[in-house]
C-alpha cells in the first residue's frame, strides 16, 4: 500500500491514528511515519527525510517556513494542549490546584516519568517548573526521561514503582493504555501549546496531505479532537 508520509510531534499521534481508517478508505493511502519530539521531528525534515505532512508547535511550523521547508499556504491550527499529570490506572489520583500542591505532589513520588527535557515541549516544559517549584536538583535522580511522552507513559504504565507519576501532554497521556489523566498543571505552572499542520514544500503526495489537514481541522471531527485531548483552536 503506498503511504503518506508525516512528520509529527507525539501530541497528535492519538487523533491521527483515529482518523487513519477513514483516510485510507477515502484515498487509498495509510499513514506512515514518525511520532515523537517536535525537535527531533523538525530536525528529520531538515536532514531531508521524505516528508509529505508535518504536524508540530505554531512555532516550529512557522520557523519551518521560514525556511521553506513547509507551505505557508497549507497551515492549519488543530488544536491546543496541555501539559497534564498522569498516574497509572488504579492508583490514587495526583492533582494540583496550585504551586505549591503541585511542589508536594512531585516530591511524594519515588519515579517521574518525562519526555525528553531537551526536545520535547512537555519535557522542557517540565525542566523548567521543576526549576521554578526550586525542586529540579532534588528530584533529579527520580526523573526517567524517554524520547517522548507516549514513550514515557508507556513505561509508567509498567512501573514497579511504589510512587510513580509522569508529567507529558495530555494527549499522549489519553492514549496510552494502563495510565490516567490525572488534572493539568495548575496556574502559573501549566503550559497549553498550539499544534498545527503543513504541507512539506517537497511533499510527494501534496493534495492527499491536504487532505489530511482538512479532516483534522474539520468540524466534523471536532468530537474526536476533543476525546484525544485537543482544546478547540478556532477562537483561541
Amino acid at each position: 500500500m503506498k503511504t503518506l508520509n508525516i512528520l509529527s510531534g507525539g501530541a497528535a499521534q492519538g487523533l491521527v491514528r483515529s482518523l487513519e481508517p477513514a483516510f485510507e478508505a477515502e484515498t487509498g493511502l495509510g499513514i506512515a511515519g514518525d511520532f515523537g519530539a517536535v525537535g527531533a521531528m523538525a530536525d528529520r525534515l531538515r536532514a531531508g527525510v521524505p516528508t509529505d505532512i508535518v504536524i508540530l508547535t505554531a512555532a516550529l511550523i512557522a520557523k519551518l517556513a521560514d525556511e521553506g521547508l513547509v507551505l505557508r499556504s497549507s497551515i492549519a491550527d488543530i488544536g491546543r494542549v496541555e501539559t497534564a499529570l498522569a498516574v497509572r490506572a488504579g492508583d490514587p489520583p495526583a492533582s494540583a490546584g496550585d504551586a505549591a500542591s503541585l511542589r508536594a505532589v512531585l516530591l511524594d513520588a519515588d519515579a517521574i516519568f518525562v519526555p525528553d527535557i531537551k526536545a520535547s515541549t512537555a519535557g522542557i516544559h517540565v525542566a523548567k517548573v521543576l526549576a521554578q517549584l526550586d525542586i529540579a536538583e532534588v528530584v533529579a535522580d527520580r526523573l526517567k526521561v524517554f524520547p517522548n511522552g507516549a514513550t514515557a507513559m508507556r513505561h509508567l504504565a509498567g512501573s514497579s514503582d511504589r510512587r510513580p507519576i509522569g508529567c507529558t501532554q495530555s494527549t499522549e497521556i489519553i492514549s496510552t493504555q494502563g495510565v490516567v489523566l490525572s488534572g493539568t498543571l495548575p496556574p502559573g505552572c501549566g503550559l497549553a501549546t498550539m499544534y498545527t499542520a503543513a504541507v512539506a514544500t517537497q511533499a510527494s503526495a501534496a493534495s492527499q496531505a491536504q487532505r489530511l489537514i482538512a479532516i483534522l481541522t474539520s468540524s466534523d471531527t471536532s468530537e474526536l479532537r476533543g476525546e484525544a485531548g485537543f482544546v478547540s483552536s478556532l477562537t483561541s
